[in-house]
């Protein structure tokens, strides 16, 4: 059974920092595509960041690029946030997710999920 488990949200100022964790559980998707993806209240489902092991890169969506960035640590199997910068705007519920498809910098989400972890800014 695949499960993604996220961490590291909370509450935050304008201008500050979190760093979301989400520990993979199955190691069959080791090599696969990771992901970031974020629901604001009576919003759709949007993606934030990719990290594709082969050929190696990252994609962004264009309102986090320069403050948001994706790492991938292989030896414990897990993916990381790093939100820098935050804005009052990024407040949503960040899912970690696996399995997904990149081309052309255009990603799609993959059918695991994680349960969610919420990220508020304030202003």
């Amino acid at each position: 059974q695949v499960q993604l488990v996220e961490s590291g949200g909370g509450t935050v100022q304008a201008g500050g920092s979190l760093r979301l964790s989400c520990a993979i559980s199955a190691r069959t998707l080791s090599r696969s595509v990771m992901g970031w993806f974020r629901q604001a209240p009576g919003k759709e489902r949007e993606f934030v960041a990719s990290f594709v092991l082969s050929p190696r890169s990252s994609h962004y969506a264009d309102s986090v690029k320069g403050r948001f960035t994706i790492s991938r640590d292989n030896a414990s199997n897990e993916v990381f946030l790093q939100m820098d910068n935050l804005k009052p705007e990024d407040t949503a519920v960040y899912y970690c997710n696996a399995a997904g498809y990149c081309s052309n910098s255009v990603c799609l989400p993959g059918a695991y999920w994680g349960q969610g972890t919420q990220v508020t800014v304030l202003s």
